[in-house]
Parts: C-alpha cells; sequence; structure tokens
C-alpha cells in the first residue's frame, strides 16, 4: 500500500510538472514576443531613420566644397586670359579699358582728332586713349606726301582702319575724311552747275570712248566720241591731246556726272554763220547823182 501510494504521488508530482512548463511557456512566449517584437520595429525604424539622415547630409555637402574650389579656378583663367592680352603679362586695367573704347570707336566708324608725335618709316605716329597708333605716308592726305617731319606737331582728323587688341596693332587713316569731305563739295557744286552752261577747260585724259574734261575748281565731265567734232572721230586721239584746252557745253547731268559735247557748239556756231548777213557801211552806200550819170550814155 505504501508503495502504491507513493506511486501516486509521484505521478501527480510528475503531471504537475508537467503542466507547470506548460503554463509558464505562454508567457514565456508572450515575454519574447513582447521584448524582442517591439525592439524590433524600434529598431528598424531607427536604422532606417539613420541611412536618410547620414546620405542626405552627405550629398549636399559634396557640391558645397567643390564650388568655391571650381569657381576659382575659373575667374583665374578668365584673368589670366585678359592679363596674356596686354603682352607684357602685367595686369593693366587702364590698357584693357582703352582697348574697349578704341573698339567703340572702330565699330561706329567715328571720327577723331589726333596730334602727330612722331615719325616712323614710312609714316607717322599718334596716340588714341593713350594707345600708339600707325598712319601711313600714304593715308595721311589726298596728295603725295614727300616730307613726312613737315606734320610733326599737326593735329588731323582720322579714322581707326585696324583695331587687333591681340597683337596691339592700331591703324588710322585721314584719306577716307578727305575724300568724303572732297566728295560732298563737288556734289553741291555739280548741283549748281545748269545745262546749256559753256566752259573752257583742259583734256584731263584721253579713253576710247571719250574725252575727260577738267572744267576746274574740282569739277570735270565727259565728252563722248560722237560728241568730239562735226565729222566722224574713229579715236579721239586723232583729234585731242591730252592737255589741250578746248570750249564745251554741258549737254546733260546723270549719276552726278557731266555730260559735256564740242560738237554742240560747233553747230551752233555754224548755224549762226548761215543766218548772219554781211550789211555794207553806211558810208560806201551814199552815191552822188554825178556818180550815177557819168557812166549813163545819151
Amino acid at each position: 500500500m505504501e508503495a502504491t501510494e507513493a506511486k501516486r504521488i509521484s505521478d501527480e508530482t510528475a503531471a504537475d510538472a508537467a503542466v507547470t512548463p506548460e503554463e509558464a511557456a505562454a508567457p514565456a512566449e508572450e515575454t519574447v514576443s513582447a521584448e524582442n517584437t517591439a525592439p524590433a520595429k524600434n529598431t528598424a525604424s531607427a536604422e532606417a531613420a539613420v541611412p536618410a539622415e547620414s546620405e542626405a547630409p552627405a550629398e549636399e555637402a559634396a557640391p558645397a566644397k567643390k564650388a568655391p574650389a571650381e569657381t576659382m579656378q575659373d575667374m583665374e583663367k578668365e584673368l589670366e586670359a585678359s592679363y596674356s592680352m596686354m603682352g607684357d603679362g602685367e595686369h593693366d586695367t587702364d590698357a584693357l579699358l582703352a582697348w574697349a573704347k578704341i573698339m567703340e570707336l572702330y565699330e561706329a566708324k567715328t571720327d577723331l582728332t589726333v596730334e602727330i608725335s612722331g615719325v616712323v618709316n614710312k609714316g607717322v605716329i599718334a596716340e588714341v586713349e593713350g594707345i600708339r597708333g600707325f598712319i601711313p605716308a600714304s593715308r595721311l592726305s589726298l596728295r603725295r606726301v614727300d616730307d613726312l617731319n613737315e606734320w610733326l606737331g599737326r593735329e588731323i582728323r582720322v579714322r581707326i582702319i585696324t583695331a587687333d587688341r591681340e597683337s596691339d596693332k592700331l591703324v588710322l587713316s585721314a584719306r577716307e575724311i578727305l575724300k568724303e569731305e572732297r566728295d560732298n563739295v563737288k556734289k553741291q557744286k555739280l548741283a549748281a552747275v545748269e545745262v546749256g552752261s559753256i566752259f573752257d577747260g583742259t583734256v584731263d585724259s584721253i579713253q576710247d570712248y571719250g574725252v575727260f574734261v577738267d572744267l576746274g575748281d574740282g569739277i570735270s565731265g565727259l565728252v563722248h566720241v560722237s560728241q568730239i567734232a562735226l565729222e566722224r572721230v574713229k579715236h579721239p586721239s586723232d583729234v585731242l591731246k591730252q592737255g589741250q584746252e578746248v570750249r564745251v557745253k554741258v549737254i546733260g547731268k546723270q549719276d552726278g556726272k557731266l555730260k559735256l559735247s564740242m560738237k554742240a557748239l560747233l553747230e551752233q556756231n555754224k548755224r549762226e554763220e548761215e543766218v548772219s548777213v554781211k550789211i555794207p557801211k553806211a558810208e560806201s552806200i551814199g552815191t552822188s547823182m554825178g556818180d550815177l550819170l557819168k557812166n549813163l550814155k545819151l
């Protein structure tokens, strides 16, 4: 009986021991789930947040560091390029500004008054905005210049015809201005000439199609080969020579040019001769009665 009772007690004890782990297991699972699951979610969220915060500053910081370095390099390159234009490598801001002004004057074809400060081979020197410019001898006047020293110290009006900043080349000319002024005066004089006017002039040049006659005061005109003589002329040189004085009549104006004729005057003179009458003098008309009857036979 004692053995049987001991076995019963042992079995109940074993049953109780078996129940207790199962009951303990449920709280353990809930505890693990509660303790492990919540931290896992927080950890994942924290891990997701960390990269987002760490990546954004990294991307924004990189350009902020590079931008100043690139800007400074670009500025240095631009400055060096500007200085290299001066030829001597000096940082001459005044010269850069002077060339900028010169380019404006060149593009606008502005007339300038300059003083000739030096004489060099085949030309003279004058400054524009502090930059040395060259005026070729052929550009000083409409006429040939033999002695350049006579121009030293003179003030003349010029126009920029070449402006090259890189090669430091500045060329000036007075010829263009002088030609324009001469042409304007010529146009005014030609406008005052009336068709039918008669001039005494000089044969300036002979061409196959006619001769140009200098009428003086800067005016000239063309006598076509058909307007040289009453008879047909094969070539102007058959009748006229360069430098010969002739009388011409203005028979037309076209495109600022005068049409002249020698033939028109010859025809005019011929008509006047044909209509003229030779009248005897008054004293030769008077006759006495004796003169009338002396040869009369009765």
